[in-house]
């Protein structure tokens, strides 16, 4: 199965904003946020591929976050530039850890997206594929707004 990742921003949806869409599909990371099993937060940044519905990400295969979906698949992902606004979008969502090789989640726009931080790290998109062998599917459950204008011109749903 290949997910085909969206240059243009998909059609709004219920809860969220059209710049969050557009960070979604430029943004290099989004964090994410899992439960250790001893009840303690765990959050990292992540590379990804949004295609509209859903999120890709790709990890170690042995990394603390993996271990984590394994026990507790609920997330939570950040995304957005705090600027002046504030304007970063929170979004409870569930993870699952297709049994699947990451080049066979991977689509062909990710290597565009990353073609310069792999070129900096000196990695070949074939070698990322190799160490961050295992994808996270993440569906959006629920989008949170956070910030927005002074003068609460943007609702916040979150704090």
């Amino acid at each position: 199965m290949t997910v085909e990742a969206t240059t243009q921003p998909a059609p709004e949806r219920p809860g969220c904003r059209p710049e969050i869409e557009q960070a979604l599909c430029r943004d290099p990371v989004v964090w994410l946020s899992s439960v250790r099993n001893d009840g303690r937060p765990h959050l990292v940044p992540v590379w990804f591929a949004w295609d509209g519905e859903r999120i890709v990400a790709f990890s170690k295969p042995h990394a603390r976050k993996i271990a984590n979906l394994r026990d507790n698949p609920g997330v939570m992902l950040a995304v957005g530039t705090p600027g002046p606004e504030f304007a970063v979008e929170l979004i409870e969502a569930d993870a699952e850890l297709p049994d699947a090789p990451s080049t066979a989640l991977m689509p062909d726009s990710f290597a565009d997206k990353y073609r310069e931080l792999l070129r900096r790290a000196g990695m070949t998109l074939q070698r990322f594929a190799e160490i961050y062998s295992q994808p996270i599917v993440i569906r959006p459950k629920r989008f949170l707004g956070y910030g927005g204008a002074p003068g609460g011109t943007t609702p916040s749903s979150a704090t």
